[in-house]
């Protein structure tokens, strides 16, 4: 029998909020013991900061342009993360790290895909082995450096099937800033892609007109119309926009200018409804165990259900916890990585052919 090796999992996800941090025992294949899994909020001044940086890039020269503010946003974020696996490390043992790091700007025509954090700091400050810049090998293996997750759902799937607790084909949605979808066929062939927005398009027009940074439980949106004229308008740029055809999807592919002068309400409606007719479109007809942040909002969980016809569920209903997917995922990433297993396929970034990803920095 393969044995098991401990990784801990960082996701700082586009919401910029904090990071899930999770603690799984793997083999890296289909073996997976989840141990740990924790949250901890970015102080304001620096989720702020993210979001600033993060809306100021719009295209790759800004990267040159403010890369004296990105240097000290990714010593601030490094620094965050080791204060974390410190922590844990008191309380629980580990092997290696799996780190993120925090997109703050993902191009596929251009094949870059920047991600922060200093993977040699975080080893260092830690004395772990970390595992980090997962996207690279993928994009210089004519990969788009997204979705990475795919691996990591196909098997807690396989696990779920070994319970009894799931059946093939099945399908993982993750609501992030940006949807994507994982599909696993009856032969455990998997297929996966982003979507269309998550919650990207919701939570900026929340942070624009209002003093929270998302709309919880989807109550600004039940209490709003859908403006019908913007809906219709909106779908049918979007059905003939590059961008419905992209495989991996960027928050900055999406902007909220189409909604200017609604109300809060109203424009948190019709963005809800167009974000869960986007996604509708592109779902397929296996049964969906949704996670991510996105699954908390009921209002476009409803409305989901409402336009596939209700084959909707969310992972937790498997006792599992949909905040921590990602995270794990990173751990079991890592895991492969250190390995030497693919993490990325034709079917699921689009590379030429499955990829070993991830720079290692051994602490011994």
């Amino acid at each position: 029998m393969e044995k098991n090796l401990s990784a801990l999992g960082f996701m700082s996800g586009t919401s910029g909020d904090g990071v899930d941090t999770s603690v799984i025992s793997s083999n890296g294949k289909d073996s997976i013991i989840i141990k740990y899994n924790r949250f901890d909020p970015y102080p304001s001044k620096l989720s702020n900061k993210i979001h600033r940086i993060k809306e100021n890039i719009s295209e790759m020269q800004d990267l040159l342009k403010y890369s004296s503010n990105i240097e000290e946003l990714e010593r601030e974020i490094t620094d965050f993360h080791v204060d974390i696996a410190i922590k844990i490390s008191k309380k629980i043992n580990y092997n290696l790290i799996g780190f993120h790091g925090h997109t703050i700007y993902h191009n596929t025509d251009e094949k870059i895909s920047k991600q922060i954090g200093l993977g040699n700091s975080l080893s260092k400050k830690t004395n772990k082995t970390v595992i980090y810049d997962f996207r690279q090998n993928d994009i210089k293996n004519g990969g788009e450096g997204a979705p990475l997750t795919p691996i990591y759902h196909l098997a807690l799937i396989k696990a779920l099937l070994k319970k009894g607790k799931v059946k093939i084909p099945i399908s993982i949605l993750n609501i992030g800033g940006i949807a994507n979808i994982t599909e696993i066929d009856k032969n455990f062939k998997i297929a996966s892609r982003d979507i269309g927005p998550g919650n990207c398009l919701i939570d900026k027009w929340i942070r624009k007109n209002s003093n929270k940074s998302f709309d919880k439980d989807g109550n600004f949106a039940k209490k709003g119309k859908t403006d019908k004229f913007i809906f219709n308008q909106y779908m049918d740029n979007y059905s003939y926009s590059k961008i419905n055809s992209k495989r991996s999807l960027d928050t900055n592919d999406f902007d909220i200018s189409f909604a200017k002068g609604l109300s809060l309400d109203n424009g948190t409606t019709t963005i809800t409804d167009l974000t869960s007719e986007i996604l509708s479109k592109k779902i397929g007809n296996n049964n969906i165990y949704v996670c991510g942040g996105g699954r908390k909002n009921k209002y476009l969980i409803n409305l989901l259900k409402y336009k596939i016809k209700n084959k909707v569920f969310l992972i937790d209903d498997l006792n599992i916890d949909g905040d921590f997917i990602e995270s794990q995922a990173f751990a079991f990433l890592a895991i492969r990585s250190y390995l030497g297993l693919p993490i990325s396929f034709p079917t699921t970034t689009n590379c030429k052919t499955p990829t070993v990803c991830g720079t290692i920095v051994k602490n011994s």
